[in-house]
């Protein structure tokens, strides 16, 4: 399986004007993406999301950036994952799913044409 790296971490947000209110405030800035379905920041290079229809209970969602989605999906199931939501194109040939792997970990998928590491030196990440 070829992993682009960590793309996406969704946080559940059942009351979406108060974890967006939260969020800017800690973040220092506002959301460049403000929608009543989801709110999404732009963090180092990275998106932190927002989800109002995320179960709580399962927690925050990775999502890890790979090439083609369908053929993730379809690795991973070959070696043992379910499918629990899969692939979903949201617009802009961004396309993501979700697997349960044999332990009962979701493991986020996400195949994002626009994506670009940032080239910041000064922003936090691996080796920076």
């Amino acid at each position: 399986m070829h992993l682009l790296g960590l793309r996406t971490t969704i946080y559940p947000a059942p009351d979406l004007d108060a974890a967006k209110a939260w969020f800017t405030k800690m973040l220092g800035k506002d959301p460049y993406f403000d929608q009543p379905f989801y709110v999404g920041y732009e963090v180092g290079g990275y998106e932190l999301g927002l989800d109002p229809n995320a179960d709580p209970k399962l927690g925050v969602q990775s999502y890890w950036g790979v090439p083609d989605a369908r053929t993730a999906v379809d690795e991973l199931v070959a070696l043992g994952a379910t499918i629990v939501s899969d692939v979903n194109d949201t617009g802009e040939g961004i396309r993501v799913a979700q697997v349960e792997d044999p332990l009962g970990n979701l493991i986020g998928i996400i195949e994002n044409p626009v994506f670009e590491l940032p080239t910041d030196t000064d922003s936090p990440g691996p080796g920076r």
